[in-house]
């Protein structure tokens, strides 16, 4: 079994990787040990709390102890499922910033300044959207979508941020991304629209590009290059052999334990697990980041909430109405309206992020015991704390040791603070007055520095948003990991393109720029020459150094 390119991993990069070199006209195999994505529990878009709480879907990883959040073990769901995590994740739709991307370039992936990129986030959407805008896209594979916010709850939130005297923005994914306003999903005529909706099945119908369900155990080197995949499918080994490359883009947790089984790694770690050393990269593994956040929760003087369907029944109607219609509350992931603030004056560009829900409840699908509630999901959107992932065994099938380090920066704890003092500021506006009887969490009580401070130990979780661990560089940079062409920096035919590649996190849900690297690392392979760069210049606030709002 062979093809010119070998992709390992259907996730979101993975998927445009697979689209486009297959509409160029090469022959391309993708090896991805999920199953399907068929079924209502991951393409109803009000499902989402069930597939990442389900080993069917989810790779089940948990973190080690967390030394700065009390020694707490938290869950790092990823896609194990046609689509990745593009199939299990929320749905929200989140460009980054432009900063962000320029810090990308400044950093040493040169040719990914915002200028570089955006013609890319352009070719990969349809976005529907009021007007037309030189920032979106019209005609591309991944539909992006408003929710209807018709829940009052959601203009109250807007116009609550409005009040607190930040700004308004009606497209955060375009000019402006400071404000408050409505959010995207990747959701089209009420369905999940994942990498393998947008991307994988229109490929798949194509005579050149083919799934293969088998567990990746190695990229097979030979005199320095990648010439294969060895898997496991049936309860047999074999090698999966690529004429060109190898592409690894299998999370940015499994792709950094495939580049260690494979020798490419810190040498001292790799040898002391009997594995021979390929080539000596110690940034492999190293530079994880993710998004830590808390959920500000508030009881509803008003039964305008989702809580009324938070029964048997009401679930049973939300999904028979979705199954005959894909229509209704079963239609929206009820992530509709958003916010992105900055934390104080002196920052250029924001860096805190709000995800609103009109229902007080946990991911793991467990309500807050008041009943009628509402809650908004917010932390710090740069944390300058790393982790890393390492090997645990040789063994292909043992699960990496993950750390994050969570909030091991001190500056993360005064961030974290201001995060939830903003906070409470804009649900005391006259906007939310109708509709806050209380607050739920923190609540009363959690005040001082020292009380904040317990609070985020003890309740702080993951937004699910891990990247950064085969960073992308310059060749001479010993902790890069990929150049800026995505090659692994000292084996020949291997790339990488996923979120691993990430130099710094991104302002948002991680979907959208992993989508992105799918579809630029595609024409970097491709030879044909780069989209050609856009300069739009993105709104930045013009009072940012001496004011926060």
């Amino acid at each position: 079994m062979d093809a010119d390119y070998v992709i390992i991993g259907a996730g979101s990069a993975g998927c445009a990787l697979a689209y486009r070199l297959s509409e160029a006209g090469r022959q391309v195999i993708v090896v991805e040990h999920g199953g399907s994505d068929a079924g209502p529990f991951i393409q109803m878009p009000a499902a989402l709390s069930y597939p990442m709480n389900m080993g069917l879907y989810d790779w089940g990883l948990k973190t080690e102890p967390e030394p700065h959040l009390d020694g707490r073990v938290l869950v790092t769901p990823r896609g194990k499922v046609i689509g990745g995590s593009s199939s299990i994740n929320g749905m929200v739709f989140v460009r980054g910033h432009a900063r962000d991307f320029d810090h990308w370039a400044e950093a040493g992936a040169a040719g990914w300044s915002y200028a570089d990129v955006l013609p890319y986030f352009r070719r990969m959407e349809t976005w529907h959207g009021d007007g037309e805008s030189g920032w979106r896209g019209t005609d591309g594979p991944l539909h992006v979508t408003r929710g209807p916010r018709r829940n009052p709850l959601f203009r109250a939130f807007v116009e609550a941020g409005r009040q607190a005297g930040y700004q308004l923005t009606e497209d955060y994914n375009g000019e402006k991304q400071e404000g408050f306003g409505p959010m995207e999903a990747t959701i089209w005529r009420g369905r999940r629209w994942s990498a393998a909706n947008a991307y994988l099945r229109p490929a798949l119908k194509r005579p050149n590009c083919r799934l293969v369900r088998a567990l990746a155990l190695r990229v097979v080197i030979e005199n320095g290059r990648a010439t294969g995949v060895e898997v496991e499918r049936g309860g047999r080994v074999e090698v999966i052999r690529a004429r060109a490359e190898v592409v690894l883009s299998a999370s940015s947790i499994n792709t950094p334990k495939l580049l260690m089984l494979s020798g490419i790694g810190p040498g001292a770690q790799l040898a002391g697990h009997g594995i021979e050393v390929v080539a000596d990269r110690p940034g492999v593994g190293g530079n994880l980041q993710d998004h830590l956040e808390v959920y500000m929760q508030f009881a509803s003087r008003q039964p305008v909430t989702l809580y009324r369907y938070w029964n048997l029944w009401g679930k049973a109607l939300i999904g028979a109405q979705w199954l005959f219609t894909k229509t209704g509350l079963g239609a929206s992931n009820q992530f509709e309206s958003a916010g992105f603030i900055r934390s104080a004056a002196g920052v250029d560009y924001p860096d805190i992020q709000y995800h609103f829900l009109p229902i007080a409840v946990r991911y793991d699908g467990r309500a807050a015991a008041e009943g009628h509630g509402f809650q908004a999901h917010v932390g710090p959107m740069r944390s300058k704390s790393r982790g890393w992932v390492t090997l645990r065994s040789p063994d292909p099938k043992a699960p990496p040791s993950i750390r994050f380090n969570y909030m091991s920066h001190p500056d993360d704890w005064e961030e974290f603070r201001a995060c939830i003092r903003l906070t409470r500021e804009i649900f005391a506006q006259q906007a939310m007055e109708p509709f806050v009887r209380n607050e739920i969490q923190p609540g009363k009580g959690v005040e001082t520095d020292d009380e904040i401070d317990a609070f985020i130990r003890e309740h702080a979780e993951s937004a699910y948003h891990p990247c950064g661990t085969a960073r992308m560089g310059q060749r001479d940079d010993p902790m890069a990991v990929v150049d800026p062409e995505a090659r692994v920096i000292g084996v020949e035919g291997l790339r990488v393109a996923d979120s691993s590649v990430f130099p710094r996190i991104t302002n948002g849900n991680l979907n959208a720029p992993s989508i992105m690297v799918g579809e630029k690392v595609a024409d970097h392979i491709l030879g044909k020459g780069m989209l050609p760069p856009d300069n739009l210049e993105p709104w930045i606030n013009p009072r940012w150094r001496e004011a926060q709002r």
